[in-house]
């Protein structure tokens, strides 16, 4: 036989009782919490709202046009890093406050087509980095790995856009060379222009690292140095191009939101 509980004597129960939870799902969160930092889990590096981390560097060649007095224009615009020439033919970078060494970046990209950016892994002040690509205009590619400042080894890619946006060419260029993994047919489903899209690389192996690149997802590129050329730390870094044709960078920009880095050397990024 059930007996019922008085309704005042329900209540603290139930009261108590929650609270009890709330207790516990308090320490489980904590636990978790600890877990991902001592795993070395993804970090946030940018808040959606400011350019705290971030810093304007204006010593790349992409900055001559202004003679290194500005690094091009940088703001947060609707949640996500802004970038565009600040005056014709005026670029730069945008770089990290903090160093890296082999980690694993992602970004979300929305570029207007046109701009000539890049994702720069192991950036030094005046922009000698391995860069991923992200020369959204045509002949450009996306994940492509280019040797920025590095006597432009190296230079691979699996494919070259065509003169519009939803197009690509296959192009196997520099070694090793990799097979696309899309079908050129396919490309117009697979990217989505003008909506956000995944970018993901990463770097490992101290002074001569492999660099594996992914779009949404999807291995691209994948590559290995084979001499010690670079140093194993530095900052990552976003890129709007100098020079180029006006009609590429005339009111267009290169957007970029939820960028996250997580640590593969055993180091602890500070958020």
């Amino acid at each position: 036989m059930l007996t019922s509980l008085p309704t005042a004597t329900f209540t603290t129960w139930a009261a108590f009782m929650y609270q009890r939870m709330l207790i516990v799902a308090g320490v489980l969160i904590c636990l978790i919490g600890t877990t991902q930092a001592a795993d070395g889990e993804w970090l946030t590096l940018f808040d959606g709202k400011t350019l705290n981390g971030w810093h304007v560097s204006t010593k790349t060649g992409h900055s001559q046009a202004s003679k290194h007095a500005t690094g091009g224009k940088w703001e947060v615009v609707d949640g996500a890093i802004t970038g565009s020439q600040d005056q014709p033919g005026n670029g730069g970078i945008i770089i990290t406050d903090q160093l890296f060494g082999d980690f694993e970046v992602v970004v979300e990209m929305n570029n207007d087509w046109g701009p000539d950016s890049g994702l720069f892994l192991r950036s030094t002040e005046d922009g000698k980095a391995y860069q991923v690509m992200i020369d959204y205009h045509d002949g450009g590619n996306l994940m492509g790995i280019y040797g920025e400042g590095l006597g432009g080894k190296p230079h691979v890619r699996n494919y070259n856009f065509t003169n519009v946006v939803t197009a690509i060419e296959s192009k196997l260029t520099g070694a090793p060379q990799t097979a696309l993994p899309v079908l050129p047919e396919s490309w117009s489903s697979f990217w989505r222009h003008g909506q956000w899209n995944e970018l993901r690389a990463r770097i490992v192996g101290g002074e001569k690292p492999t660099i594996t690149t992914w779009i949404n997802g999807v291995k691209f590129m994948e590559w290995t140095e084979t001499e010690a050329r670079h140093p194993a730390r530095a900052g990552i870094a976003l890129q709007v191009h100098g020079g180029g044709s006006p009609a590429d960078y005339l009111g267009k920009f290169v957007r970029y939101r939820a960028i996250r880095v997580k640590a593969l050397d055993g180091t602890t990024p500070k958020p």
